[in-house]
């Protein structure tokens, strides 16, 4: 078990720290609403009424979409796109896909390699790009929830105010829809570009998101 916990700190440190912060969220979400609640006059709900209620999905959504938006286009922009200088970045020279050689794909494959990675035809074409597609539907996934629930809670506040509720293509290109959207999208790009740009010339000691404290400025792809 220990050897375990160590092997997978990284995952199960911050699979606990997700759990923990959702907790937080649900908790303080669900004092805020009732909150509103009572200004609306309106009895207040208890703790798992709110968690199955679309306030709270739409809130939980509209982050998860962001956080997978950020990563798929990271994964796929950072095949073609470089900076100079980052360990984000590959070597200079390998933009693109690399050849089969390089990416130990097909007859390259290592003994150890993953059983797809030596599979030719469409099986080895999909899991070449695995990881991509798997964040690019988490995404979409994530997105079409908060659309889903942002149109549900979108429609409990126009009842509560005597008006009249819309349908989800209506809200999806409404400025409610596109103004929690945009919100999120904008500080996931924000971050990406300062960490590429900010780890060409600052250091992280034994992380892997920087590179070595002595690599000069202009080393690009290599890890601490």
């Amino acid at each position: 078990m220990r050897r375990f916990i160590r092997e997978n700190s990284l995952t199960l440190a911050f699979g606990l720290a997700f759990l923990l912060a959702l907790l937080g969220q649900a908790l303080a979400g669900w004092a805020d609403f009732n909150d509103q609640l009572a200004v609306d006059g309106l009895q207040r709900i208890g703790f798992p009424a709110y968690l199955a209620s679309s306030d709270f999905g739409v809130d939980v959504a509209e982050n998860w979409q962001s956080e997978y938006l950020q990563f798929f286009l990271f994964i796929f922009a950072t095949v073609w796109l470089l900076q100079r200088g980052s360990p984000e970045s590959k070597e200079l020279h390998k933009a693109g896909t690399e050849t089969d050689a390089e990416q130990r794909t097909g007859r390259h494959a290592d003994a150890d390699s993953p059983r797809w990675a030596a599979t030719a035809g469409w099986r080895g074409g999909v899991y070449s790009r695995s990881l991509g597609i798997v964040m690019a539907l988490l995404f979409l996934l994530s997105w079409l929830a908060q659309s889903i629930s942002g149109t549900a809670a979108h429609d409990e506040q126009q009842l509560r105010d005597l008006q009249d509720p819309i349908a989800w293509h209506q809200y999806v290109t409404s400025a409610d829809f596109w103004s929690r959207t945009l919100q999120n999208w904008q500080s996931e790009f924000l971050a990406v570009a300062s960490m590429a740009i900010l780890s060409v010339y600052l250091r992280q000691r034994g992380s892997p998101e920087s590179k070595p404290v002595g690599a000069p400025h202009d080393a690009t792809g290599v890890e601490g």
